[in-house]
């Protein structure tokens, strides 16, 4: 057994403290959808979905869900080109996770690591027999070339990068206009302001000595849906995954923002099977990376006059400001049905449409919140 605290985190004592950002009371970290605002189809769940989980998928219903998940400050994703694991990921043999395990940690932080199904840049049927590659957020990098041998030097690539309590170059001070174009609605009171006059810092990847072994370039996604599929720790996340992803793929065709893994046009919104995040109980979880500076415009989607990002395909090709991520929105107990306003609100406009129910938590870099 790998000799960590939990699986998916590394712990370390933080260099970069977090004090610039505030912890948002339930209700202001993200806003909530608006009839009034955002049309009635934010009360609706899908009508037209026909996807189902099993019959007897039962999860906890009761539980407080916000402000409970353990803060992090980078989070690691590992290509395996698999959607399940052994139960702790550091305890698969001859692996990048197995390697980070037994490594120092990173210095700016808690790292989360996840093995993900991320295909793997060669054909061995031993997804560990050769380097792979992985992709680094909030910085919304590719680091590719990565082995067991040089995980000392992807620890201080990881070092060097931003986290999630580095402010952006754009963030705007609470009660400003926020730069995704939602309303200030949801800001913290003015009694518990961020310091908007703090040193800012751009999620940019940081730039590699000569004699690196590895080679990074900028994710061309503007959004990342992440989801547990880790089967051997919980049947449910099995199950989920890739009903979920079905679902989310029929919302995001007609938009043109879906991208498989072998599609590498810019913009557009990439979906992953991740190993375990915690709480399985409230499967399914779905982790929402959105990148800063996205813009919104309006575009008739199928008469319906969906938001469609800035950036997204068929739009503009590209958002316009590759900041890396400037929020994370972690949902639990979500199910088939949510998923179409899940694109529409949460993806596209970084609303949530039952944060009562569903909000486990996350960030935001451009308003300096966070949920711990």
């Amino acid at each position: 057994m790998a000799a960590t605290l939990t699986s998916f985190f590394k712990r370390a004592p933080s260099k970069s403290s977090s004090s610039e950002f505030d912890t948002a009371p339930e209700g202001q970290l993200f806003e909530k959808t608006k009839p009034e605002e955002d049309g009635d189809e934010c009360l609706h769940d899908c009508e037209s979905c026909t996807i189902k989980y099993p019959n007897k998928f039962s999860i906890d219903e009761k539980e407080k869900l916000y402000g409970h998940v353990k803060g992090w400050q980078t989070h690691l994703l590992v290509a395996t080109g698999k959607t399940d694991w052994v139960r702790d990921v550091e305890d698969e043999k001859g692996s990048v996770m197995q390697a980070i395990g037994k490594t120092s940690a990173p210095e700016n932080g808690r790292l989360m690591l996840s093995a993900s199904n991320i295909p793997v840049p060669h054909h061995s049927t031993d997804p560990y027999a050769e380097p792979t590659r992985c992709l680094l957020l909030p910085s919304f990098t590719w680091i590719d070339n990565v082995s067991p041998s040089n995980v000392p030097e992807l620890i201080s690539h990881i070092n060097a990068a931003p986290t999630n309590t580095s402010k952006l170059a754009s963030s705007a001070p609470n009660g400003s206009s926020h730069p995704n174009g939602a309303s200030t609605n949801g800001s913290l009171p003015a009694d518990q302001t961020t310091d908007a006059d703090a040193p800012l810092s751009t999620s940019v990847p940081v730039s590699l000595p000569a004699d690196s072994p590895f080679d990074t370039k900028l994710c061309q996604y503007d959004a990342l849906i992440l989801m547990c599929s880790q089967r051997t720790r919980d049947a449910r996340c099995g199950q989920s995954a890739p009903l979920l992803k079905r679902e989310l793929e029929r919302h995001l065709r007609p938009l043109g923002l879906y991208r498989d893994t072998q599609d590498t046009r810019p913009g557009g919104v990439g979906i992953y099977f991740i190993s375990h995040v915690g709480g399985h109980k409230f499967s399914a979880n779905v982790m929402v990376y959105r990148k800063a500076g996205m813009g919104i415009k309006r575009v008739t989607g199928g008469g319906n006059g969906v938001m469609v990002e800035k950036g997204g395909a068929g739009v503009s090709g590209g958002s316009e400001d590759d900041g890396g991520a400037g929020q994370c929105i972690w949902l639990a107990r979500v199910r088939p049905e949510d998923c179409e306003n899940i694109v529409r609100y949460t993806v596209l406009r970084g609303k949530v449409v039952k944060p009562e129910s569903q909000l486990r938590g996350g960030f935001d870099r451009e308003r300096g919140l966070v949920s711990w």
